[in-house]
């Protein structure tokens, strides 16, 4: 009788990591994420546009630090047209979370955008906090179906 109180016990303690542990998809999605989200960020610098079609879902809703929205193709043509304009981008954090055994993705993260050059020279910062959120398309791989950011203020060093 004894054995099954101790067993009972463990069970109990055992009970709260149980209910956290993620599935090896779950961690699986979780890498596969990280590197999906700086090679987007590569890609809009380099104006790699079959990536981006790839990794931007059909009914992406982005919407800009300062509250603009764009759909897919608005934010890829904006791009294309030279309203968004990325000459690097770092990204200083980047926490992913899975859920869904791996079908879907929250992200947040830091990032600092270094734009085109102010007209009088000086250097152009973005520093953003932002969250997405990615969906594993059975045939089209991970998307983007959700980027929302926010400008932070700048550091003065």
């Amino acid at each position: 009788m004894k054995k099954n109180h101790v067993l009972l016990a463990l069970l109990w303690l055992a009970l709260p990591i149980l209910a956290f542990a993620q599935s090896k998809n779950d961690v699986a999605a979780v890498k596969q994420v990280e590197a999906l989200e700086r090679q987007r960020f590569e890609a809009q610098v380099k104006k790699d546009y079959t990536i981006l079609e790839k990794v931007f879902a059909d009914d992406l809703v982005y919407t800009h630090s300062n509250g603009k929205q764009n759909n897919k193709q608005e934010y890829i043509q904006s791009i294309r047209d030279g309203k968004s304009q990325y000459d690097k981008i770092d990204v200083e954090t980047l926490n992913v979370r899975a859920y869904n055994d791996g079908k879907a993705a929250v992200v947040n993260g830091t990032i600092t955008i270094t734009l085109p050059n102010k007209p009088d020279g000086t250097p152009n910062l973005a520093h953003l906090k932002y969250v997405v959120v990615q969906i594993k398309d059975p045939k089209k791989g991970w998307q983007v179906v959700l980027w929302q950011s926010q400008k932070q203020p700048e550091v003065k060093s």
